[in-house]
């Protein structure tokens, strides 16, 4: 008897659901992304873990795959480097990966019935993403520009000078025929030429292949440049089919081959962002519009197998939703809308069946299979069911006007410990973008601001969804047009009022924080207002005149001021936080990544400097290695403690 009441209270012990949440905790959760099929309804997918063991902080990616009865997905890929990227064969018999297990990263092959995998491409500048052709016979894929001889004895006699926008690497298609062999002979080039190509699709035929080009291979290019055209794989000759100013993107085939479907801005270039899918002849001709989906903000999964319709996915306001749009005519058809934030949605070849990634406030992600005609989801994965997560504090989703009017929705997570008779510190969290949005998923996510590990210490937390945000439409996306940390500051501290009237924040314990446009934000709203206690501003833009100059994507803030800033200085001193620098009063924490291309360095050091000159408590903080945010667990999981350690120096809980 003794003996019994030993071993049960040991699996108490074992079993015991922990305290409280922890980073620790939260990166332990697992991401799953793209879900591939087979033409046989085997599905596979990629699941990605922190790795951190002594030295070790990284992120390790694996494949798994689940057969068509239902099953629960096995692990196909073992190895130290990650495997991403799955692809079936057209006959299922084989799975090509990416890896880079041998230093550059390259294609990779394994059978589905079992066995090791084979490395199948063998070139110098590694290999990218891939396609298998129609027939199975070959696989085209994108490779950057090799560095000509000239370039690799420049840089081994230390006479390597770089000039800036010059002597791109373009990326470009090579084709290379399948073998169950190792074969180590190169690929055959497809295409050449001063663009660089950013996706591409087979033909059904196996004789072509529609691309999406830029005009260079720089992140800013892909928001001002995008045009479609098709290449012969015999004769190599290109042809473009679509060159009209608007930014065209991500083109497919219609399983007839009659047609290419593709998404765009139109005629006109909106570097502010949207897009609608266009049908066009494979002969070429006139794009024609289809049906626009609430947003115009459109992703393609994939088109019906009878060619009639196109499988869509854009964010819908804090949730997400795919449609059915009709090739012949305006019909659209909302098919999913769930709880919580779906993502990777796939569908199967005959149309029959969708596969994605779910999750919901309180619960992690995985992976879901319904039937299109009925849709009713069967969860076929437990990839985080191992976890023992604390009591989870409630989130609820809130809507409120702002000062001119205009509705906004934001999320609110209760303390832990909530008590409707005491009133809390609150976090105002702002999102980045500004069209960004803050969704439906799991809050006890790993990420830069943890929720749950926020709300377990006591604090109420605000994630609003300004103007600007993605997923409530073109105007609303459109609404802070040269309006940056204005109409949106509006926006945000009505939600902040919201919470102070329901009884949950304490007015005297507020405090701001956000990353990038997030950032931004936080450094506007000090030189607004005292009423907050505390900011911590993650990678943000305080000089928008210094920011456009040395940005990667300067076209993108452009587009947003209307000018560029020897047009109208102005409108950019007016929308820079650094110029009411004299305002602040507010703690401010700074943090960057040291080589964050997105927002330079110099951003928050600007910021920093001119605070501790004024006298304004500070600190910086600088992440190594680290571009726009962390990407080693180990770092991932120094940034909330940190903030919450800047915040409780001046917030009471």
């Amino acid at each position: 008897m003794k003996k019994l009441l030993s071993f049960t209270i040991l699996v108490i012990i074992v079993n015991a659901q922990p305290k409280d949440w922890t980073p620790e905790l939260s990166i332990k959760v697992k991401s799953i992304s793209d879900l591939n099929f087979s033409n046989n309804n085997q599905i596979a997918m990629v699941v990605r873990e922190a790795l951190i063991d002594g030295k070790k902080s990284e992120y390790l990616s694996q494949i798994w795959v689940s057969h068509s009865d239902n099953s629960e997905p096995t692990q196909f890929t073992h190895y130290e480097k990650s495997s991403t990227h799955p692809r079936f064969s057209p006959d299922g018999k084989f799975l090509a990966f990416l890896s880079s297990r041998s230093e550059k990263q390259q294609i990779w092959v394994m059978r589905t019935n079992g066995g090791e995998a084979w490395q199948f491409t063998f070139e110098k500048q590694g290999a990218g993403s891939f396609k298998w052709s129609p027939d199975g016979d070959k696989i085209a894929f994108l490779m950057k520009n090799p560095k000509t001889e000239k370039e690799e004895k420049d840089e081994k006699e230390k006479r390597d000078v770089i000039l800036v926008d010059k002597n791109f690497k373009y990326s470009h298609l090579y084709l290379k025929t399948f073998t169950t062999k190792v074969d180590t002979n190169k690929a055959n080039r497809i295409t050449k030429g001063e663009f660089d190509i950013t996706s591409f699709n087979w033909n059904p035929n196996g004789r072509n292949i529609v691309f999406a080009q830029s005009l260079e291979p720089t992140f800013n290019s892909r928001f001002i440049s995008g045009d479609i055209s098709l290449v012969n794989i015999k004769s190599k000759t290109v042809r473009k089919l679509i060159t009209w100013g608007g930014n065209d993107r991500n083109p497919i085939f219609t399983p007839d081959g009659k047609s290419i479907l593709f998404t765009s801005d139109g005629e006109k270039n909106e570097p502010i962002g949207f897009s609608d899918v266009y049908k066009v002849s494979s002969n070429g001709g006139k794009p024609k519009k289809l049906a626009e989906t609430p947003n115009r903000s459109t992703n393609i999964i994939k088109c019906s197998s009878n060619s009639n319709y196109v499988y869509v996915s854009e964010a819908n306001r804090t949730k997400s939703e795919i449609y059915k749009i009709s090739l012949n005519n305006k019909e659209i058809r909302p098919i999913l809308n769930l709880d919580g934030r779906v993502s990777s949605p796939n569908i199967s070849n005959d149309s029959e069946t969708i596969a994605f990634v779910k999750q919901e406030l309180n619960k992690p992600s995985e992976v879901y299979l319904s039937e299109l005609s009925n849709i009713s989801p069967k969860q076929i994965s437990n990839f985080n069911s191992s976890l023992e997560f604390p009591k989870f504090a409630k989130t609820e989703l809130l809507q409120w006007s702002s000062k001119d009017g205009l509705e906004i929705e934001g999320l609110l997570t209760y303390p832990a410990k909530y008590n409707k008779r005491k009133k809390y510190p609150l976090a105002l969290i702002i999102h980045g973008g500004p069209a960004g949005v803050f969704s439906q998923s799991f809050t006890g996510n790993p990420s830069i601001y943890m929720i749950q590990y926020f709300a377990s210490k006591g604090y109420a937390v605000l994630r609003a969804n300004p103007r600007g945000s993605t997923g409530y439409g073109k105007d609303f996306r459109f609404a802070n047009f040269k309006d940056w940390g204005f109409g949106d500051y509006e926006d945000i501290m009505s939600g902040v009022d919201k919470v102070i009237d329901m009884g949950v924040a304490d007015p005297e314990r507020l405090a701001v924080m956000g990353w990038s446009y997030g950032g931004y934000m936080t450094s506007f709203v000090v030189t607004r207002t005292d009423r907050f206690k505390a900011a911590s501003m993650g990678a943000g833009l305080p000089n928008l005149v210094s920011m456009t100059t040395t940005t990667d994507i300067p076209d993108y803030l452009v587009a947003h001021m209307g000018a560029e800033f020897w047009e109208d200085y102005e409108t950019y001193e007016k929308h820079s936080a650094i110029y009411r620098i004299n305002n602040v009063k507010t703690p401010t924490q700074v943090i960057h990544g040291s080589n964050d291309l997105r927002v330079p360095f110099t951003q928050g050091q600007e910021f920093y400097v001119a605070l501790k000159r004024k006298g304004v408590s500070t600190e910086m903080v600088v992440y190594p290695r680290t571009p726009h945010g962390p990407r080693e667990p180990k770092l991932l999981m120094d940034v909330s403690p940190r903030i919450l350690a800047w915040l409780d120096q001046f917030i009471k809980r």
